[in-house]
């Protein structure tokens, strides 16, 4: 369920089953999920390649019902893909070669479906039962800020302890790879930065963490790389820098009586010499330029004002975001193009399970 707490006892075993010399502990390739049977099936994860490093933090955004949750659970080995393949330390299937991965990963689920009469700190030592070399009970409940609530009974936890405790049980055994499934749901602003602290503290001490999520405050600042799901692809990838760097960035403003945008250079000299152009647009009187240069193109919108006598008013220069992205994204319901491992190999056939 969980791995060993103790790096220096076990590194000969991690070195032979855990693949402890590769670089990238999680490639998927060309992943499928689908659920139902002929006319009735519905793919959630639809042809989904990415790989994960070790000891970084990747993030998987997207809006529910995504397929974020359902691309996971087969990370985990819950289930047998539909299509593709999932490996885990190189070279281990995590659903047929569960015996090996399972006591070296950690995992949170959304929800954890605890016994309400337990106490907190009997479920973690119930818990601690099922753990390849668990951590002490206390200190568990002390990191994920439950120290002084052991004695309460699960059913009289907030929603956010109730999170928090399932965070101490996917960490109970310090696991080599943690899978976080939205995490932070249900914490208050204090809890939720207390829980990103933790996070950033065991991806320090080694740890990958594979994290679903769809705050993208949350995705900011923890992911190392991101990929962004929509409609069971992954629409954009990346780091959040590389993400919004690949949309243009928008310079806005009103001409004066007389003026309209007809009146602008041309778009090409908005580009700033790159190969995209800048485009431009009026919407309520507004004018919009889009540009993948954005101090090329506003140097160049200033120049031509002052050269023509032109007063710019309500003048915006604005660089992309992760929000303005993630919401483009979300709009458009099946915007992701297929991977290029998505070949008809890996397609499923007929009915849910493996192909």
């Amino acid at each position: 369920m969980k791995s060993m707490t103790s790096p220096a006892t076990t590194a000969g075993r991690a070195s032979t089953e855990t693949g402890a010399g590769t670089d990238t502990v999680i490639e998927v390739s060309g992943l499928w999920r689908r659920y139902g049977r002929k006319d009735q099936a519905f793919d959630a994860v639809r042809g989904v390649s990415f790989s994960v490093r070790r000891g970084e933090i990747f993030g998987l955004l997207g809006t529910n019902g995504a397929g974020k949750t359902s691309t996971v659970e087969l990370l985990e080995g819950l289930a047998a893909p539909s299509g593709g393949t999932v490996r885990i330390f190189g070279a281990h299937d995590p659903y047929r070669d569960r015996v090996t991965v399972r006591p070296h990963t950690g995992v949170m689920l959304q929800e954890g479906g605890l016994p309400t009469d337990l106490t907190a700190a009997e479920s973690l030592r119930m818990w601690s039962g099922f753990t390849s070399d668990p951590g002490p009970v206390e200190t568990a409940l002390s990191v994920t800020g439950l120290g002084t609530r052991g004695d309460v009974l699960v059913k009289n936890l907030s929603g956010g302890e109730k999170r928090r405790l399932d965070l101490a049980m996917a960490t109970l055994g310090s696991p080599q790879i943690l899978f976080l499934d939205e995490p932070t749901t249900g914490m208050d602003p204090e809890g939720r930065r207390a829980t990103w602290d933790l996070i950033t503290s065991l991806k320090e001490r080694g740890t990958t963490i594979v994290l679903t999520t769809h705050y993208l405050e949350e995705a900011e600042r923890l992911a190392d790389h991101l990929a962004i799901m929509n409609s069971g692809r992954i629409a954009a990838s990346g780091t959040v820098a590389e993400i919004v760097a690949a949309s243009p960035s928008t310079l806005s403003f009103r001409l004066p009586e007389g003026r309209t945008a007809t009146d602008l250079p041309e778009p090409a000299v908005f580009g700033g010499g790159g190969s995209e152009e800048a485009r431009v647009h009026t919407e309520d009187g507004t004018v919009h330029i889009s540009t993948f240069d954005l101090q090329a193109t506003a140097t160049e919108l200033l120049l031509w004002a002052r050269e023509e006598g032109v007063a710019l008013s309500e003048l915006h220069a604005r660089s992309a975001s992760l929000e303005e992205i993630f919401l483009q994204i979300a709009a458009e319901p099946d915007a992701a193009e297929p991977d290029a491992a998505d070949t008809a190999e890996n397609r499923p056939t007929g009915e849910g399970g493996t192909r």
